[in-house]
């Protein structure tokens, strides 16, 4: 937009246009130069008449050249060739050699340069006569200035026996052909070695935590008689701060087993801590043999506990061989996977809750199937977890891969990590469990055995009982002393539940490879507890007799309101 040409129409414009033409025909004296408004209209009219370029005697009709003022002459400044440039570069702290041609000879070094590797001498080859150039690295860079004409820096190179610098290749014109290449290297010897002390220290902050990390993990994983375990712990990669993933598995007693997976979500020591107490509360509350949302539901108010800034997730699972199937429970964590026998991949989905510490949430279980055949496994974010990825996509990559993983557990749990392109430099931790229930044939299959009976009627149930169990485990051709240990501990749990508890009854004898396994349950959900009996009780001996015999022995509730009270006896080897 023309602004001039538009602001003319704006009212009273016109007017003062007219006064500023009929102005240079009106004598100093009618334009009133003594008072004080004309002395500021003169102000502004020099101002105007200096804006256009015009002096003060033009704007009063004078010639130009009787009032202009002639510019003062500038200082005589001399030019870039007129300073002595090698003199400057002599004095520089820094290090300068300049190189000349395609072959790097040596045309100046500065006194820095002379004093950090000594004196080279003019003409020489870079290559014969600077070993430090090529301990830097420099010739080839140096052939790049040439070619490019471009220069070129390397931060932080370390000299054997001077010290680190940071150097930049620049091209240098010359009167010769072939044209060089000045070498600028500062000393950052002092930077380096602090920065060498701080990695240094982080370094042992690192295995310190892997250490702790270690430490606090199961040593030998406990191993189950009816299924066959391995797990995998990979620490991140050097540039990764160690996290807080963990792993156990605990055996319950009466043949079941708890699988347990939880990642803190933290870094360093302080999570690797509160890993280890979390493990820790996790044995202690599996000892109770309590179902897996209740586990959840104390660890929960216990992860608060502990530092209420770390969050935690966990998966707590339970399998009983008599169900073939996998109870558990999820805060927060990733689904467990289930390959079945012909290679099917399935996902265990609800119910899962918040992470552990987050409090006001009531877990509940959930069951998936694990017949003989198939695995499951159990894992943290670390192997399925990528940036820019959904994590849905990790675990449908997690589950192609599982497709088609076989072989022993500790297999699974290598292909799964190559397949996911986990590597030793990977940036955050992996924990991997892989539980497989194997089927068994041929004489595998003839030492593991289970036989049931439900107790119906009256007290005429303990001699079928005893019974029951002599036939059993005769066929099963024990020894005759395990055979009548066995018939006495069946005996007394059949009459503590005929005593004091509500049907239904049952009670079931399961045989493994390593044990034999009693147990008798009812639909009171009342626990039974050792006592002392005095010498004039009639009653009351039954848990003492049961744990005295037994190699170890315990209770539980079962869902719906029952319980189940067990003894175990090892086999000989």
């Amino acid at each position: 937009m023309n602004f001039t040409r538009w602001s003319a129409r704006l009212p009273g414009t016109q007017r003062r246009a007219a006064a500023r033409r009929t102005d240079h025909g009106i004598s100093p004296a009618q334009r009133g130069e003594g008072s004080v408004p004309a002395a500021r209209n003169e102000s502004r009219n020099e101002a105007r008449g200096e804006a256009r370029g015009v002096s003060r005697g033009e704007s009063r009709g004078v010639s130009r050249g009787e009032y202009e003022e002639q510019p003062e002459p500038l200082p005589d400044v001399p030019a870039i060739e007129d300073f002595c440039v090698p003199e400057i570069l002599g004095r520089l702290p820094a290090l300068v050699a300049l190189v000349h041609g395609s072959e790097h000879r040596i045309a100046y070094v500065n006194d820095a340069y002379a004093a950090a590797f000594g004196h080279r001498p003019a003409g020489a080859r870079a290559a014969d006569s600077c070993p430090e150039l090529a301990e830097l690295g420099l010739l080839p860079l140096m052939d790049q200035v040439l070619r490019s004409g471009k220069p070129r820096t390397v931060k932080s190179r370390k000299v054997l026996g001077s010290g680190s610098y940071t150097v930049t290749c620049l091209p240098a014109e010359s009167p010769k052909e072939g044209g060089g290449v000045l070498v600028f290297a500062a000393d950052v010897t002092d930077h380096a070695e602090a920065a060498e002390r701080l990695r240094a220290s982080e370094r042992r902050h690192r295995e310190t935590a892997v250490t702790l990390q270690r430490s606090l993990l199961p040593q030998e994983l406990e191993e189950p008689d009816d299924l066959r375990i391995a797990a995998t712990y990979q620490p991140g990669g050097t540039d990764a701060a160690v996290g807080g993933d963990w792993y156990d598995v605990i055996t319950l007693g009466a043949g079941r087993t708890a699988l347990v997976i939880g990642d803190v979500m933290g870094r360093g020591v302080r999570a690797a801590a509160v890993m280890g107490q979390l493990r820790t509360a996790v044995r202690a509350y599996a000892r109770l043999d309590l179902p897996p949302h209740e586990v959840l539901q104390l660890l929960d108010g216990l992860a608060a506990e502990i530092d209420a800034s770390q969050i935690a997730t966990c998966v707590y699972a339970v399998h009983d061989p008599n169900e073939g199937r996998l109870v558990y429970a999820s805060a927060g964590h990733l689904p467990i996977l289930v390959r079945d026998e012909d290679g099917t991949v399935r996902r265990a989905e609800d119910p899962t809750g918040p992470p552990l510490g987050t409090g006001g949430w009531l877990h509940t279980s959930g069951t998936i199937a694990l017949p003989p055949g198939s695995s499951a496994v159990l894992y943290t974010d670390g192997l399925i977890e990528r940036r820019g990825e959904d994590i849905d996509e990790g675990v449908a990559a997690l589950e192609r891969a599982l497709e088609g993983a076989t072989g022993t557990p500790q297999v699974v749990c290598d292909r799964l990590i190559r397949s996911l392109g986990v590597t030793a430099e990977h940036d955050d931790d992996v924990a991997v469990l892989v539980v497989q229930h194997p089927t068994r044939t041929g004489v595998s299959a003839e030492l593991f055995h289970n036989a049931a009976l439900e107790l119906l009627g009256g007290i005429e149930a303990a001699p079928r009982a005893r019974a029951f169990a002599s036939g059993v485990l005769a066929s099963w051709r024990f020894s005759p002393e395990l055979h009548d240990l066995g018939v006495l501990a069946a005996s007394e749990l059949v009459a503590n539940s005929l005593q004091h508890g509500t049907p239904p009854m049952r009670l079931r004898l399961r045989r493994t490879d390593r044990r034999l396994i009693i147990e008798v349950t009812d639909g009171d959900d009342h626990l039974p507890r050792r006592r002392r009996a005095e010498t004039e009780d009639e009653a009351g001996r039954g848990i003492s007799i049961v744990a005295t015999i037994a190699s170890s022995w315990g209770s539980r509730r079962t869902p719906g309101g029952g319980k189940a009270v067990w003894c175990e006896f090892a086999l000989p080897a």
